[in-house]
């Protein structure tokens, strides 16, 4: 008997069967005839797909012939979704089971070519070797010598992007002010795409040097809008006149704080180079920023914190003290690893209000509460306040306390902070 004429038998089954009232649920449409990749795909990643049914939309999305059943079943049972965009799970897919991206699974599975799935592809299957070996196009030889800080009073300038003066001119504006009341120099970043210079500018080690991170940060991708705000390094340093030495090394600014010899960075570190061995990433960071490395732990969801930013959790008072958040309110992997890193280096911990309010569906990042991501130059620090005047208030009154001999000045930097950051992420000090 051919196809045809069982599935003629079985329509006129169903035929019936409707005529006398029976429901049928047994038959799956999709028995014969394949649903496109992409309409699968989007019910893959929508936000009322259960887990299971992710799991089994995985399993018929692997029988498709560019994915060629590469999927394995260890992939397919441990899947979770999380917060992962469309095109970050498909690299995801891709990289976790070895499966070269190609323009027609691209095309088929998000609509649309994305040449950047198959950059990505291929960077990361570079040997850690040559990972390391090319890590900077000029080697660094570290030598230890006696400590130099970086917040050296009346040696520093602050550059801010031209692109805060355009969208937020007005608390750009209030900046600038507090800066000249202070005489404090700044200038303004040409060829940037965002306001968050920190991230993408080179970090300066103790002894003046420009070490120019990759800046190819997980957050921005499966975006289009986001990964085209992503500023270029080699054609934002150019066009600045920065000539840094340049590090494959994928880090964001913000991640980075220095202390005479001593750098604090989160453990997202791991994340944004799964290819390079923790201890080996860790000694490389040592000898690039000539400093002891201190690793803390990272919020794990997005939405706690999508950057996963040592600014916006501690500052440093000196090399053997820090200012951080509030750790009372802390999950409890934050306050173990803190603690931790404490003990291990022996630093002292004072405490800064912090807050987290109501998310805001419009503004889902917004940094408001974080008091700890201010600006800090010369004898000049500027610390937001939220309009809160218990907590504003009690912020103030720590800092000067922490910092007797410096100038504090306060700004209601709201407008910016709704976007996901403050101070600190929106300028760049260096000394001259």
């Amino acid at each position: 008997m051919s196809l045809e004429s069982i599935i003629g038998i079985i329509g006129t089954l169903v035929t019936i069967a409707v005529a006398l009232g029976i429901k049928f649920e047994v038959f799956d449409v999709d028995l014969f005839r394949k649903r496109p990749a992409k309409d699968l795909f989007d019910q893959l990643v929508h936000k009322d797909t259960s887990e299971s049914q992710r799991k089994k939309i995985l399993k018929k999305l692997n029988s498709y012939e560019f994915f060629n059943n590469q999927i394995t079943n260890e992939y397919i049972q441990s899947f979770e979704l999380g917060k992962r965009r469309p095109e970050e799970l498909l690299f995801d897919i891709c990289d976790s089971n070895n499966i070269k991206p190609t323009d027609e699974m691209s095309k088929n599975v998000l609509g649309y070519i994305r040449d950047s799935l198959k950059t990505r592809y291929f960077e990361k299957r570079q040997s850690v070797n040559e990972e390391l070996e090319a890590a900077i196009v000029e080697p660094i030889r570290f030598e230890k010598s006696a400590p130099i800080s970086v917040n050296t009073y009346k040696e520093q300038i602050v550059y801010l992007s031209e692109e805060l003066k355009k969208k937020y001119s007005v608390t750009c504006d209030k900046l600038t002010a507090i800066l000249d009341k202070h005489n404090v120099k700044y200038s303004f970043l040409k060829a940037t795409k965002d306001i968050w210079c920190r991230d993408y500018m080179p970090v300066q080690t103790p002894s003046g040097k420009l070490i120019q991170f990759t800046y190819d940060p997980s957050y921005l991708r499966g975006s289009k809008e986001w990964e085209d705000s992503r500023s270029d390094v080699k054609v934002v340093c150019e066009a600045n006149g920065l000539t840094p030495r340049f590090s494959k090394i994928n880090i964001d600014g913000g991640n980075v704080l220095i202390c005479e010899d001593r750098a604090i960075l989160t453990d997202r570190i791991y994340s944004e180079n799964p290819d390079i061995d923790k201890d080996e990433l860790k000694k490389k960071l040592a000898e690039l920023l000539e400093c002891e490395i201190i690793i803390i732990p990272a919020y794990r969801s997005k939405e706690d914190d999508l950057t996963g930013h040592a600014d916006g959790m501690v500052r440093f008072v000196d090399r053997n003290t820090i200012l951080g958040n509030c750790l009372a309110n802390e999950y409890q992997y934050i306050k173990d690893g803190m603690q931790k890193a404490i003990e291990e280096f022996k630093l002292k911990y004072i405490e800064m209000p912090f807050f987290i309010e109501k998310k805001d569906p419009e503004h889902p990042y917004s940094a408001i509460g974080v008091y700890v991501n201010y600006l800090e130059v010369n004898n000049l620090i500027v610390m937001p306040v939220f309009g809160r005047k218990e907590e504003d208030d009690k912020a103030f009154s720590v800092l000067k306390a922490t910092f007797p001999d410096r100038i504090i000045e306060t700004i209601d930097y709201n407008e910016v902070a709704k976007e996901g950051g403050l101070l600190n992420c929106t300028t760049w000090v260096i000394k001259q």
